[in-house]
């Protein structure tokens, strides 16, 4: 199944943890540390509002806009995200979002990828197309559509599962953001 018909197919708490996820990927491209969305994680863990962490969360993280060229872009996408977050888990809007983010990090995975990604945009990625994908967005991609599946399969036993495969992508995007920063690549 695609990226687009997994989040088409999700439900409410599979929706906010795809979005949830994708943002926490890009955290280092807003200067934060890694617990800082682990309060949005515990209120879709229990089901409780998660509005006083996200605002917590915004108020505690950069612009994203600090780097200039690409990695400024990516931090502009990422704060973007960030912003753009629902107040409320409720299916509408947490859909748009999910759905926003996942195009989002996409486009920042490819934006800081130094191979070249052969598709003329992320959305032919995003509905099954991966031939000549470069390796940063093809392992972005699969952790999406990753935390999709865990979520549909597991429901709420799947959030830290979902959790581990972020906390695994925001190491590697700290890591290119960190070699960028040094000029290697």
């Amino acid at each position: 199944m695609s990226l687009v018909e997994l989040i088409a197919q999700a439900d409410e708490r599979g929706l906010a943890a795809s979005g949830l996820a994708c943002l926490d990927r890009c955290v280092p491209l807003l200067g934060g540390d890694d617990l800082v969305l682990r309060p949005l994680w515990a209120s879709l863990a229990d089901g409780s509002d998660w509005s006083a962490g996200l605002e917590k969360a915004r108020g505690s993280l950069g612009t994203g806009a600090e780097a200039g060229g690409q990695a400024d872009e990516a931090g502009t996408l990422a704060r973007r995200m960030l912003d753009a977050a629902p107040e409320s888990q409720e299916a509408g809007g947490v859909r748009l979002w999910a759905d926003a983010c996942s195009v989002a990090s996409l486009q920042i995975h490819r934006l800081l990828d130094p191979a070249e990604d052969a598709a003329p945009s992320v959305d032919t990625r995003r509905e099954g197309g991966t031939e000549g994908m470069s390796p940063l967005v093809a392992a972005e991609l699969r952790r999406q559509v990753t935390v999709l599946e865990l979520l549909a399969g597991h429901g709420a036993a799947g959030l830290r599962r979902a959790l581990d495969v972020s906390t695994e992508g925001r190491r590697v995007l700290r890591a290119v953001v960190s070699r960028r920063a040094r000029g290697l690549g």
